[in-house]
């Protein structure tokens, strides 16, 4: 079971998309308001996944950058109810994985998730088989990876 770490000042949302990710299967760790008590999250629980609200990282950007140092691993999606071009760039720039809209749709949000995680898993297993030397071809193959997602 993959865990989950929910930062958003909005309790309302957050109990939203932690109702969202308990019914689809993830472990939520927590959920806090601030990006200081998020953290202290991920030093106690050590996520796979870490969703953070647009305004959390707006007003903190090195939050992304924080995360990313500690937790290469983990796998960070922006909520919001909106997105535009410049945004999405800027927040994949930063080392953002994936985006969920407001209001949450269960099942985007759910396939969102893990179709990340297996984009993720396929990517780090084609570098695996590119730094064994497998044949072309075979650092494709994700024998089980959507068993890890779900």
């Amino acid at each position: 079971m993959l865990k989950a770490v929910i930062i958003d000042t909005s309790a309302v949302a957050r109990g939203l998309l932690n109702t969202v990710l308990l019914d689809g299967g993830y472990d939520v760790v927590g959920q806090t308001h601030t990006c200081a008590s998020g953290l202290a999250l991920l030093i106690k629980h050590n996520p796979h996944i870490v969703c953070i609200a647009r305004e959390q990282i707006e007003n903190g950007e090195e939050v992304v950058r924080e995360i990313k140092t500690g937790w290469p691993k983990t796998l960070i999606f922006m909520v919001s109810s909106e997105f535009d071009a410049a945004t999405i760039q800027a927040a994949h720039a930063m080392g953002v994985n994936g985006f969920i809209v407001k209001p949450f749709k269960a099942d985007t949000v759910l396939n969102t998730i893990r179709n990340t995680v297996i984009a993720m898993v396929k990517r780090q297993r084609a570098a695996l088989a590119k730094d064994a030397g497998a044949p072309e071809g075979q650092e494709g193959l994700d024998g089980g990876g959507e068993a890890a997602a779900e």
